[in-house]
């Protein structure tokens, strides 16, 4: 059972911020244990006060209970606060103003939160997006489709930053122009996988980044469940695109039925095996989704009421008169072209460029290289492996 907050705290002092660091990395003190802890003591520094007999008595371990009666993790506590520092990080401890609600609802919510970016979107409409690294062409455009509308009509899209869907749909949010929450396995000061340190930037500028992880923590495989539990827990519904029969996506959608959260699945083709996932979810009760308006209807009227004063004012769809507006704006001569090739490109599947090439109605081969190259720059068409092509929904 989650624990009731603690009084509000407008800023933590330096004092609370030292003792929640100390009570954070004392060894073997899980999120339930301590949230055992705080349940009874109110606050770290009266934990850190108490006898061991006092601790003991709360089915704590007399080797933890130990190390928290030593004091011996301050040193390590007062170094995470200056790496903190370093990192231009924030503390949000459970209970506090910035914590998420829903989070404090579910079973073992973590009992501080680092972030980095815009801690006001913990309190805004969360929608997680998760699937596959491995995404088909049809389960890129249908991450990137959903988010993109979904963050036009103010919702803030959450994930993982894994490849494949996460990193769609932190990326399709960013474009829009919208909000987006990435939750690390690892550290703040890690980013996992590597590749996408750019766009960690840019999430740490015009969003938020998270982990219960403190900094210098690397990507261990086993911190990835455990992260996934946040991904659901603070998201008002979850969005399983394409996973296979034993991916993290059937993981964390079993983590957000459990914590009473609205599972959504994107139908996928029978004979992909990256459809296993969600189509199952849909057998046993998913709802199904074909557009953001399946979601977005589904939600509590406060919730849509929120949406409705945080809608961008600015429509950015990618509908077709803008599409061709922008082309004949920036390609200039080769917007012909263009318009052959996004007419002759297919969402669902990749399209070889020795077929565009040998075309005679899309243009000369010159043409089509330039004007390939032009729209891949706009955002209008995407390059898979082997040459091929598809286009962006």
């Amino acid at each position: 059972m989650p624990v009731e907050a603690v009084a509000p705290c407008a800023k933590l002092t330096d004092e609370e911020e030292l003792y929640w660091l100390a009570l954070r990395l004392v060894p073997g003190l899980g999120a339930v244990k301590t949230a055992r802890l705080i349940e009874e003591f109110r606050s770290p520094q009266a934990i850190f006060r108490a006898s061991q007999s006092e601790i003991e008595a709360r089915e704590i371990s007399g080797s933890v209970a130990r190390s928290i009666v030593s004091g011996c993790v301050f040193e390590d506590a007062l170094e995470q606060r200056e790496k903190l520092k370093a990192h231009n990080a924030q503390l949000i401890p459970y209970g506090f103003p910035l914590y998420p609600s829903r989070l404090m609802e579910i079973y073992d919510p973590p009992p501080l939160l680092f972030v980095s970016g815009n801690a006001k979107l913990l309190d805004s409409v969360m929608i997680a997006m998760v699937g596959t690294r491995r995404p088909t062409p049809y389960g890129m455009a249908a991450t990137e489709k959903l988010s993109a509308d979904l963050a036009h009509a103010g919702a803030t899209i959450v994930s993982g930053m894994a490849r494949g869907v996460d990193t769609a749909a932190h990326r399709a949010a960013l474009r829009m122009g919208g909000n987006t929450v990435a939750v690390y396995g690892c550290g703040l000061d890690h980013v996992y996988p590597a590749e996408n340190r750019k766009l960690a930037a840019e999430i740490a500028e015009k969003g938020l980044i998270l982990s219960e992880f403190p900094i210098g923590v690397p990507a261990h495989p086993q911190n990835f469940p455990v992260r996934n539990r946040i991904v659901s827990g603070m998201s008002n519904g979850v969005v399983i695109v394409e996973g296979a029969q034993y991916s993290g996506s059937t993981i964390t959608a079993r983590l957000a039925a459990e914590q009473g959260r609205e599972v959504y699945a994107v139908p996928g083709n029978i004979t992909s095996k990256m459809s296993w996932a969600p189509n199952l979810l849909i057998k046993q009760g998913a709802k199904l989704v074909q557009d953001a308006e399946d979601i977005l209807s589904d939600l509590s009227s406060p919730h849509r009421l929120r949406l409705l004063d945080h809608m961008r004012p600015d429509s950015g769809q990618q509908d077709t008169s803008k599409s061709m507006m922008q082309l004949d704006l920036q390609l200039g001569p080769n917007a012909p072209v263009a318009r052959r090739l996004l007419s002759a490109l297919k969402i669902e599947e990749g399209t070889r460029m020795d077929s565009l090439l040998e075309s005679n109605e899309a243009g000369s081969p010159s043409e089509v290289i330039a004007a390939l190259f032009e729209l891949e720059m706009l955002g209008m068409v995407r390059q898979l492996p082997g040459k091929q092509f598809v286009r962006v929904w």
